[in-house]
């Protein structure tokens, strides 16, 4: 199944034939599908130093491209300041062999996912988690300022999509409960200047060796964003305690704190019900994260 509407096509055969074409000094290298919960992109390994990433729902090339140019950026600048291992972008690929888009071409980092490794009741991992994301903080925001409709400005311009997300949970979430909180949510004040953040810091997003982070995928969202935005990874990713110790580590403030319990539960909401049947991991994904905010509120 398919997870949206329109989602392209992406094959090992589509790719092999990319490569041949576009990068025939990678044409001798093994092309092997990623498997993976990701909902943007299909990954395949090229070889076993690069991986490339298609977009599977289908869009304008040119659009593409600036899309695919400016996370390429974003993906360099992150890896030059984070303390922890980040893909870095090696080339761009042009529509071909059935593909209708762009499509990026990337550093491969060994490790395992940590939806397939679970730290959540590592205290090390909280630490390393917080390390990760103080030195994002720490990184020149060069004078930029939020400029996206996606997660990490105003809690409540998301208020129409909450609605929508309400209304497809019905008979999957105690809704009635959920509405209650995000009207609390939406309302809570931002006090912090934006600061340079990941902003997707989810379990298939984060590398783990042991129970230690050992690297960070999907970087080309870095970007500036309310401090409160990369305070999701607490919630998908850590159980109670370590949570603690991360908040801890970070030096959060109740309101930040709250905040970045807003941002998770805000993304946690769509994932429920928008993958139910086409990603049930994603979606079982959002439905922890929404249970431990809930167990949070206790």
């Amino acid at each position: 199944m398919t997870m949206h509407d329109d989602q392209v096509d992406v094959t090992t055969e589509i790719v092999a034939a990319l490569v041949r074409e576009q990068f025939p000094q990678w044409s001798g290298k093994a092309i092997r599908l990623v498997s993976s919960t990701g909902t943007v992109h299909a990954i395949f390994r090229i070889g076993n130093d690069l991986s490339a990433r298609f977009p599977l729902r289908l869009a304008d090339a040119a659009e593409v491209l600036t899309v695919l140019k400016r996370e390429a950026r974003a993906s360099a600048e992150l890896a030059r300041v984070s303390r922890f291992p980040a893909p870095e972008p090696v080339a761009l690929g042009k529509p071909g062999a059935g593909y209708p888009m762009p499509w990026s071409v990337q550093t491969w980092l060994p490790g395992t996912v940590a939806s397939d490794a679970d730290p959540s009741g590592s205290d090390a991992f909280a630490e390393d988690l917080a390390a990760f994301i103080a030195s994002l903080r720490d990184a020149d925001t060069r004078g930029r300022r939020f400029s996206s409709e996606n997660r990490g400005g105003v809690l409540a311009d998301h208020d129409a999509w909450m609605a929508q997300c309400f209304e497809e949970s019905e008979g999957l979430l105690d809704v009635p409960r959920l509405r209650r909180m995000w009207s609390r949510f939406r309302e809570l004040p931002r006090t912090g200047a934006d600061v340079m953040s990941h902003g997707d810091l989810i379990p298939g997003n984060v590398l783990v060796a042991g129970d230690r982070l050992s690297g960070v995928l999907d970087t080309g969202g870095f970007g500036p964003a309310d401090p409160a935005l990369d305070l999701v990874g607490a919630w998908h990713l850590l159980r109670s305690g370590p949570r603690d110790v991360f908040r801890r580590t970070l030096a959060c403030d109740d309101l930040e704190w709250e905040r970045g319990k807003a941002w998770a539960f805000e993304q946690a909401m769509g994932l429920v019900w928008y993958y139910i049947e086409s990603n049930p991991p994603m979606s079982g994904m959002g439905r922890r994260t929404l249970d431990r905010i809930l167990e949070s509120m206790e």
